[in-house]
This record gives structure tokens, sequence and C-alpha cells, in this order.
């Protein structure tokens, strides 16, 4: 060791390198900006994350994203890029001791050696805040620099301190055609891969593996390398992966799918907006892949009962006894038939005319409540009691005439209820709702001409 360097001080705990024993997938691993896969979004020329590193021009960075898109690979590719030495925690196993002993070796570092130091944090939503209060004021000062990993969207799960002090970079899954690229790569490299041997794959068995992924790198490279080592070699010495080999090493899909992160909201959305614009097929597959995954079919149930009002409304007012039907139908057959009366639902409501007029005027009259003049209600329209006081304080026997509309010819009699006669529900022509309209109009007409 060089003699600057006392033995108190130790070398950097992070990612040991690689041997030939170690997985694919880790022997694989990214060295360079370059060999990344995917996230073009953000490392591509010119964009802000690759301008930055190059320039070495960065502080505190959080990553997020799924699993297997390159968090942790990006934070050693940027420690080597910028020839900064790489410490390494884990949000849920570290404790403030060890942080404080990373943060004052990273200080004899810099001093000795006037190397900076990059504390890589996985799992960095599980930080908390004795742990926060340790490190920030080195993240402040530059003692460190400081990069967090997690699957979680942080600007929810991450403690706020910290995510200010940060740029937060999204990591989204690699695309199909990268992975394929990547598991090619890793066939033909002979010095970290499994070029050494003889392998063919055909190209629908790498296809399979890359999808079956659900854009997680590491997953294909293991899958990939779980497909070589258990193919028997032919006479020829040669291991052929075909479709039926890599089906079998790829087994079922690993949904990504998180009960309450980013995974959740985004598929509900798809889900429900998928019924909005009326695509029975999206909303199915949505739906498929809910159930799929474990989400609360209670809670999709729920989904479909306000999207029956909100979103199909008065157009097909069938449409919310179908949700409600589908809701009592599940709790009362439980799972796996609960997904029949769930599909009716889901199909029947994307299917239906649309129309959202009666959410639509119910926000502009809270909007009205909210924030304007409470309106006081119409003499003739209150009880009998705040009558008789009225008619003590001068009210006329007109202003106090109730109209009974049941009285009238066609049930319906025009007068006012509502002291400035604003009109809220504008109904739509689809559906059932355009003989609304018509009625309505006809009324409103008719109170026009009293």
């Amino acid at each position: 060791m060089d003699s600057l360097f006392p033995e108190s001080i130790p070398q950097a705990s992070g990612p040991v390198k690689t041997t030939d024993d170690a997985p694919l997938a880790a022997r694989m691993r990214p060295r360079t900006l370059a060999e990344v896969a995917g996230q073009k979004h953000i490392l591509a020329e010119g964009k802000l994350l690759r301008r930055a590193i190059e320039a070495d021009r960065f502080s505190s960075l959080i990553f997020y994203g799924p699993p297997g898109t390159g968090k942790t690979t990006l934070a050693t590719v940027i420690a080597h890029s910028t020839d900064s030495r790489f410490e390494m925690l884990n949000g849920v196993e570290s404790n403030v001791a060890e942080i404080r002993e990373k943060i004052s070796q990273a200080q004899q570092w810099k001093q000795l050696r006037n190397q900076t130091t990059i504390l890589f944090i996985d799992e960095i939503h599980r930080f908390n805040k004795a742990q926060q209060d340790v490190l920030l004021p080195h993240v402040e000062r530059g003692t460190v620099r400081f990069i967090g990993a997690t699957t979680h969207n942080p600007y929810f799960y991450v403690n706020s301190p910290l995510v200010s002090r940060s740029q937060v970079f999204q990591l989204e899954p690699v695309p199909t055609e990268e992975l394929i690229q990547l598991m090619q790569l890793a066939l033909s490299d002979k010095e970290r891969g499994l070029g050494k041997l003889h392998i063919t794959a055909d190209p629908a068995a790498l296809k399979h593996i890359a999808e079956k992924s659900d854009g997680d790198a590491r997953r294909a490279l293991t899958a990939l390398e779980l497909a070589t080592l258990t193919t028997p070699e032919k006479a020829d010495g040669k291991i052929h992966i075909s479709l039926e080999v890599s089906a079998e090493s790829i087994q079922q899909k690993a949904i990504v799918y998180d009960a309450n992160g980013d995974a959740h909201h985004d598929t509900i959305s798809a889900f429900i907006k998928s019924i909005r614009g009326s695509d029975p097929d999206a909303a199915l597959y949505w739906l498929a892949k809910m159930l799929a995954a474990g989400e609360d079919p209670r809670f999709i149930a729920r989904r479909l009962v306000i999207s029956a009002s909100e979103d199909i409304g008065l157009a097909d007012s069938n449409g919310l006894r179908v949700a409600m039907a589908a809701q009592q139908a599940f709790e009362f057959i439980g799972m796996p038939e609960g997904r029949i009366p769930l599909a009716h639902a889901t199909v029947y409501l994307a299917t239906a005319p649309k129309s959202n007029s009666a959410y639509a005027a119910l926000g502009e009259a809270m909007q009205d409540v909210e924030q304007g003049r409470t309106l006081a209600v119409p003499e003739h329209l209150r009880t009998n009691t705040r009558k008789k006081l009225a008619a003590a304080s001068g009210a006329t026997n007109e202003q106090l005439a109730y109209h009974y509309a049941h009285d009238y010819e066609g049930n319906y009699v025009p007068q006012a209820y509502l002291p400035e006669g604003k009109t809220y529900y504008t109904p739509s022509e689809n559906g059932l709702e355009k003989r609304i309209k018509e009625r309505l109009d006809y009324w409103r007409e008719q109170s026009k001409n009293e």
C-alpha cells in the first residue's frame, strides 16, 4: 500500500472484482456509460445526467425504478467514470455507527489523496431520521457524494430533506430489443460472458427470455445462464438454446407490481382510462395484470363503481347497476370465479356510451359553494315553520306560495328553485341521456316563457 495511507484507513468497500465463477449478471455488469443497457432518456448524448457525469459536476443523486434496471450498476459506473472511491451501504442493514465510519474514512481519504468518495445507499427509502441526521450535513458540505437507489417513488417514500438536496432520475425497464442485444453480447464475450462455450441460440428463444424478463436485465442474463448450464452439449460440442429451453429457464413471468407504489397507481390509472376511452381490450389486459399481480379485487370493484358514475353516468345508468352487481357478486362467490363478474362489468362499462355531465355539474356547483357566497333557500321552498316566521316578517303570499309539481299536467310547473336560477347540468346527447336532454330542454323553455 502507498505509504501515504496508513492501514487504519480501509480501502473502498464497493463491488468486488468479479471472478470466473461469479453469476453471469455480475460478470457482465457494465463498466462504462456506453455499456449501460437502456436509460437513453437520461444517458444519451446531450442528456442532463450524461453531461453531469462526463463533466464531473454533480453532488447528490437518487435513482428509482424497477429491479434490474441498473441503479447499482449506474452508481458504480459513475464512480469509475469520475475516478471516485466507492462505498456502499444498505438502507435496511446500515446503522448510524456505520454511516459515521464511512464518513470518517471519506474525510481521511480526501485529506490524504484528495479523492472524493461516492457513498451509495441502496433501499434509501428505508433510511430513518437518525441515519439522515448523520448524513445530511456531510452531503451539504461535500464530504461525500451521495447516491441513493430505491424501487419506490422518492417523492413519496424518501425523506424530503434528502430529496430536496438531490437530483432525482427515474430508470425505466430495459427495452426488449436491448435485452436481446445484451444477451447476444454475453454469448459472444469470451472474457466475461459465455463466449468460450460453443453456444447457438434461436432468435425466438432470446426474444422469449427478453419479453418474459419485464425489462429486468439481471433476470434476462440469469435465465440465459441457466439455459446454458442446464442444456447438455451435442455430439459436436455445441449447446443449442431453443425456444423450449428458454421457456423452461425463465419459467413464469414475474410481474412488476408493487401494491402501494408506482406500478399500482399507473396500472389502475391505465385501467380506468381504457374504460373511459371505450377500449375493452386494453381494459381487460390491465384488469388481468392487476389480478395476476395479486391486486385486491375489492379495490378494482370500487374503482369500477366510481367509473360507472364518473365516466358512463346518465348516458347509461345501467352501468352503475352492473358495477354494483359485480361488486356484490364478487363478495358472494369470492376468487377465483369472482374475476368473471369483474370482467363482465369491465367490458360493459368500456363499451357503454359515455357522459360525465352529472359529475362535471357537481364540480361546478361545489366550486360555487366553496368559493362564492352562500345562497339563501327561497322562501317558498322552506319548511312550514320557517314560512310562518317569514310571513311574520312581512313576506307576501306570492313569495311563500309553493307549487306542488304533481298537481300540474306532466307533473311539472315552472318555479324558481335557485335564487339566481343558475344552470349547472348540461346533458350530453350520448346514449339514454339524449332523452333526458330533450325533456330538460322542454322544461327549461317553459320556465323562460313563464
